[in-house]
């Protein structure tokens, strides 16, 4: 925003400037430099009024573009919590085939050891 009013500061003062400079050095009546400076204080009131409409419409654009991203992050996180979940449920019964052979595993390695301290003593 502090770019937009040192803009219109920026435009102001040139205009002011400018002004005051053809004002100093102009060589026509003065009927002809009212009727100059009556035009372009209509021209820049209209370049104003044009910008103050960009401004707005960017605005707009800027709020709809907002909007939108933040529907597509709510649907995109949606979609990745199904898949999380969907992935969940192929996976679970698999998890439960590999306890049960580390289980088995294990009670194996028990079996291995005991039979191994019986043949040491």
């Amino acid at each position: 925003m502090a770019n937009g009013k040192s803009l219109l500061l920026g435009f102001i003062f040139g205009g002011v400037v400018s002004g005051a400079a053809t004002l100093l050095s102009t060589p026509t009546s003065g009927r002809d430099l009212r009727n100059q400076a009556v035009s372009r204080g209509e021209d820049l009131v209209h370049s104003f009024e044009r910008l103050k409409d960009e401004g707005f419409h960017l605005s707009d654009q800027i709020a709809q573009t907002s909007k939108e991203g933040i529907s597509l992050i709510k649907e995109l996180s949606t979609d990745m919590k199904q898949s999380i979940e969907s992935w969940k449920r192929t996976i679970e019964p698999h998890q439960k085939n590999i306890q049960k052979y580390l289980t088995q595993i294990e009670e194996s390695l028990r079996e291995l050891e005991e039979k191994n301290s019986r043949k040491e003593n």
